[in-house]
């Protein structure tokens, strides 16, 4: 692709990286066939290709409107163009670096602001998003189903191992997910003391920083990065051997601090360095598995059909398509047909209650495909798709390492 980036973007950083990742895009329209808001839509604007042409005009200085903002807000940021693309375009990176750029120069309406506002005020902070919905969750009996649906039941908080291992791993706990989802870290650590590791909780990291950062609040999600980076980094000198993620998503960010903070002299190596030790939990688990396997009991011959829901940021930003599937088939599963498991399920973060529209259908698509082999439980491996998908689900939506962790406590 044929650039001429104005005067203003040109000697910049994000300028140059965006230039450069615009020229490897080869226009063939590969991305057109895997984008699911071009598959709903039909309009290319709503397409890779088409948001990719958008960004290269506001660059080029040509003018933006609010239609620019529309399409490019539009976008899930679910990266399965990247895992199409045969030129190897980093449309992720692209995509923040323009909605970034068209922030300053399109201006919101007043309600829009608010709601981005309030979802980066609330949802980071765990000490005002806990109270708010526990409130929600009080009035849950009360609301009709279409808002009851969006207000996730209540989970117990299960108890988290108290043996001490000489390996030790960090794990990031998060902002939502242990107020959404308490079972998920506390089972990954029992599971992993089983083996002989600890996984330790450090209280002064939380945010990964997504939810600022795509939210267009870029310096606010930098922070988060170097808050997690500090907090971290005296388990990091001690000598622990990965950073255990169990939301996927906010595994996607963390291994790309070291992009986000290239540029900053006073993080730029320790983020090198966190990305580095990053591993999403089935990384660590494969890389376990022999030994798991022989704590596990005896399949049954019934084996329990399950369907399996990869996240888009574990298949497509973090390129670990197919790591869980054989995981949960060791486990004695019966792993159900899914169709079109590449699509997203309309979560992306922030986007279900920003693009309500587009995310319900996303969401009764995927529904329908997880549905259609008549599962008894769905598997998935983000908070984010968990809370979604179980909003429109008969059977329970779990991480699949709780699964991991109920087979073990089965054994004893």
């Amino acid at each position: 692709m044929q650039t001429n980036l104005i005067e203003e973007f040109k000697k910049t950083p994000e300028g140059q990286e965006a230039e450069a990742i615009l020229r490897t895009c080869v226009h063939c329209g590969f991305c057109l066939a895997t984008c699911p808001t071009y598959q709903l839509l039909g309009d290319e604007l709503d397409s890779p290709r088409g948001r990719i042409y958008l960004m290269k005009q506001l660059l080029e200085g040509q003018d933006v409107t609010e239609k620019t903002q529309l399409h490019l807000d539009r976008c899930l940021t679910c990266r399965s163009c990247e895992t199409t693309c045969p030129s190897g375009v980093k449309y992720g990176n692209l995509v923040d670096i323009g909605r970034g750029l068209l922030e300053s120069r399109v201006q919101r309406g007043v309600s829009a602001t608010l709601k981005r506002k309030a979802l980066q005020y609330l949802l980071p902070r765990p000490a005002i998003f806990k109270p708010a919905l526990k409130l929600g969750q009080l009035a849950r009996p009360l609301l009709p189903n279409v808002l009851k649906a969006k207000v996730p039941a209540p989970q117990a908080t299960t108890p988290w191992p108290a043996s001490s291992h000489t390996r030790k791993m960090l794990v990031l706990d998060g902002c939502v997910q242990p107020i959404l989802a308490p079972n998920t870290n506390a089972a990954a650590a029992r599971v992993l003391d089983r083996i002989g590791v600890s996984l330790i909780k450090e209280n002064r990291a939380g945010c990964c920083g997504a939810v600022s950062y795509h939210l267009n609040a870029q310096a606010d999600g930098l922070g988060y990065m170097r808050r997690n980076i500090d907090a971290w980094w005296p388990h990091v000198e001690s000598g622990v051997e990965a950073i255990v993620m169990t939301a996927s998503g906010c595994g996607t960010t963390v291994k790309e601090y070291s992009h986000m903070l290239a540029r900053d002299v006073h993080y730029a190596e320790k983020a090198k360095r966190i990305s580095a030790l990053t591993k999403d939990i089935s990384e660590i688990i494969t890389s376990e598995v022999e030994q798991i396997q022989k704590l596990l009991p005896t399949a049954s011959a019934q084996k329990q059909k399950i369907a399996y829901h990869p996240p888009c940021s574990l298949q497509h930003a973090q390129k670990l398509n197919g790591i869980v599937e054989p995981l949960l088939q060791r486990m004695g599963f019966e792993l159900t047909y899914v169709p079109d498991t590449h699509l997203c399920c309309g979560s992306a973060g922030t986007y279900s209650l920003l693009q309500p529209e587009l995310s319900q259908r996303l969401l009764k698509n995927k529904v329908n495909a997880l549905q259609s082999g008549a599962p008894t439980l769905v598997a998935t491996a983000n908070i984010g798709c968990q809370s979604h998908i179980q909003s429109a689900m008969n059977v329970p939506v779990k991480h699949w390492i709780e699964l991991l962790d109920e087979r073990l406590s089965s054994r004893g």
